[in-house]
């Protein structure tokens, strides 16, 4: 049974798969004729199957397509710049739109109006599957920027070469989300303080199996799996930071 859905959770994921399955049959590959149909179909059912290509909708399988593309096209160059240009206008349709936003976290974006911000987290999405590195690397990358954002907002100073566990220190003290400021009441402090450690540990993640550093003979290599927990976990920690900015600051 294929798990092509479960490989690529995202619906950019999937209309990037459903390309390169066809991009492969049409210059001498075989491609999984299984998943092609799984991945068009799901397209096609998308708020989206306005920008499917035609020769998509037309060929239920990739026989048909492949009837089709050897005909009208006799260099593999050719073909691939053909797919391409159709499927140019459905992927970025998908990658700029937001609905593989947490809609919690895109609301608390709007506290500070930042598109860079906006940007690297759906970048961090879309990494998952096909470049886990990158998206651990970006996860803890988006932690940092909430943090010197908000720091930034307060005028907040702090060195620019500051590591990531440094600036959440600040940014929770500031906050009055840090453990220590919760020494009488010990759930807080045990909860605020787990907080702190997924924060480190998302900066010591990137540091070891991320791709901003080099890697030496023993080469670790994340799967999508922990690619997924590092967005997930930069996410729900960028969001608590962001809106409790905004709790602590609305009334200015």
């Amino acid at each position: 049974m294929s798990n092509i859905l479960r490989d690529l959770p995202t619906l950019y994921d999937k209309a990037q798969g459903l390309q390169n399955i066809l991009i492969s049959r049409a210059t001498g590959g075989d491609g999984n004729n299984s998943d092609y149909a799984i991945l068009r179909k799901t397209i096609l059912e998308s708020q989206f199957n306005t920008l499917v290509p035609d020769f998509v909708r037309h060929a239920r399988d990739l026989n048909q397509f492949w009837q089709m593309i050897k005909h009208r096209y006799g260099s593999y160059a050719e073909r691939r710049e053909f797919i391409y240009s159709e499927f140019q206008n459905l992927i970025e349709a998908i990658e700029f739109d937001k609905s593989g936003m947490s809609p919690a976290f895109e609301k608390s974006i709007e506290v500070i109006n930042s598109g860079y911000i906006d940007g690297m987290w759906k970048k961090a999405i879309d990494r998952k599957v096909n470049d886990p590195e990158g998206a651990i690397t970006l996860s803890r990358s988006l932690i940092e920027s909430v943090c010197k954002h908000i720091l930034d907002l307060e005028r907040v100073s702090y060195d620019k070469n500051s590591d990531l566990s440094e600036l959440y220190k600040r940014t929770s003290e500031l906050l009055k989300m840090s453990a220590s400021q919760y020494e009488t009441n010990l759930i807080f402090k045990q909860i605020l303080g787990g907080c702190s450690g997924i924060v480190n540990g998302l900066g010591q993640l990137r540091n070891s199996v991320g791709d901003a550093h080099g890697q030496g003979v023993i080469n670790i290599k994340p799967k999508p799996r922990h690619a997924e927990l590092a967005v997930n976990l930069a996410g729900s920690m960028s969001h608590f930071l962001l809106s409790s900015y905004e709790e602590s600051f609305k009334g200015r």
